[in-house]
């Protein structure tokens, strides 16, 4: 790890009092085993992640020396905690449920998500192992350390092809069982109802709100892409109503031949960690990370979200392909897993993705500038606070060219008929 400093967080520098030796043993009980003969020898603390890998959560790695029946042991965890610092942050998500329902994600759901995948042969992992987790006095969330065991996020380039499959090939078991389990027991999920756009804390931040208005005026002032300049306007006074009706769509509008599932809400690159083989380089596996936004919806969301978040530009192109190989594996998963009704097809797929055109717009206008801005190490605090930083980033040349390149494709398809 980086000892520069500027290479993390500013909330991540400093681990919180609480963090400390009683803390450490409650951790290590809930790990041994309440009845167990623990001493702590020592703790040492330091950032968990590089800057720019998360935003809505603290997180810290603490390497744990102890004594347990006299015997010395170490273990490596991983700390994630609700921000205590004022400032943006803290103020956007304080009154969030997104703790809790991490907590359920890691304690109830996807263990049967397991269980229900061992119980036909299939020993796929889908989360790291959470060793202990609180709500009060605080918010906390303790995982095993997966970088001993050779796991990491992936930095400094885009996914390839290899690593692409399989984090798709996860996450179609995950939609698979969920699909199966949401049509089975309709209220299993009540507790996952809103995601993202539909959480007023997060959807009415100027981040979200300003994005279109800000990809306007930047095609007003850039000529190579004036053609495009009078669908954007006519789309922006409705391009988040369109985008929120798109994530409460289960609940209050469930369209025929559509399906849902209980989709992960932010299935981007930085949200997974990888094994690969010392030796050969070869993928071992992949770990998907963070459930704090998962919500039962539109099962084209969270693969509409990976186009831009998972895909580099260089493998966008291949994106059908990489579709069909993850619509084969959540077929294949149904029928293993016992599923009765109607198999989804790949037209369904394909329509869904075309009616939910609005919130690929939505990533293409506001969130996809600021991945370009973060990939180059731009400030995320400055993104999310700035309304003069984020105009800027629409001046990017790299944004710019790529909108050139990519826009066509929604002309191609027809995207701007309606």
């Amino acid at each position: 790890m980086s000892s520069n400093t500027e290479d993390f967080n500013a909330d991540e520098l400093q681990a919180p009092e609480w963090m400390n030796d009683d803390f450490f043993l409650k951790v290590l009980t809930s790990c041994e085993g309440k009845g167990s003969k623990l001493k702590m020898r020592s703790a040492k603390i330091s950032p968990a992640s590089m800057k720019g890998d998360h935003y809505a959560s603290v997180m810290f790695r603490a390497q744990l020396d102890y004594e347990l029946e006299g015997v010395h042991k170490s273990k490596s965890v991983i700390m994630k905690t609700m921000p205590e610092n004022d400032g943006h942050k803290k103020e956007m998500l304080g009154k969030t449920d997104i703790f809790e329902k991490e907590i359920i994600m890691y304690t109830e759901v996807i263990p049967r998500f397991e269980k229900i995948l061992r119980a036909v042969g299939d020993d796929t992992v889908l989360k790291a192992p959470c060793l202990y987790h609180a709500l009060q006095p605080k918010k906390i969330i303790v995982f095993e350390d997966l970088v001993p065991k050779g796991y990491e996020v992936v930095r400094g380039r885009v996914l390839n092809a290899e690593e692409v499959k399989a984090a798709y090939a996860k996450l179609a078991k995950w939609h698979a069982i969920s699909y199966k389990i949401n049509l089975e027991e309709p209220h299993y999920f009540d507790k996952f109802e809103r995601g993202m756009l539909s959480m007023s804390n997060i959807a009415e931040q100027r981040f979200v709100t300003d994005g279109i208005t800000n990809f306007v005026n930047m095609l007003r002032q850039t000529p190579s892409l004036h053609e495009y300049l009078p669908y954007f306007e006519a789309l922006e006074p409705k391009l988040l109503e369109k985008c929120r009706a798109s994530f409460i769509e289960f609940r209050e509008a469930p369209q025929p031949n559509s399906q849902y599932v209980l989709c992960h809400g932010d299935f981007h690159s930085k949200n997974m960690m990888f094994k690969h083989n010392k030796e050969t380089g070869a993928l071992v596996d992949v770990l998907l990370l963070d459930f704090q936004i998962g919500y039962v919806g539109p099962i084209v969301n969270d693969l509409i979200y990976s186009l831009y978040f998972i895909l580099g530009a260089n493998l966008r192109l291949q994106f059908p392909a990489f579709l069909y190989s993850y619509f084969t594996n959540f077929i294949d998963t149904l029928k293993k897993i016992g599923f009765k009704g109607p198999l989804p097809t790949i037209t369904q797929l394909h329509a869904q993705h075309r009616r939910h055109k609005c919130f690929e717009f939505f990533l293409l206008t506001t969130f996809l500038p600021m991945w370009f801005a973060v990939e180059e190490k731009t400030e995320v605090e400055a993104l999310m606070t700035s309304e003069e930083f984020r105009r800027n980033i629409y001046k990017s040349k790299s944004y710019v060219e790529y909108l050139e390149e990519h826009l066509p494709r929604f002309l191609h398809l027809g995207y701007f008929d309606d």
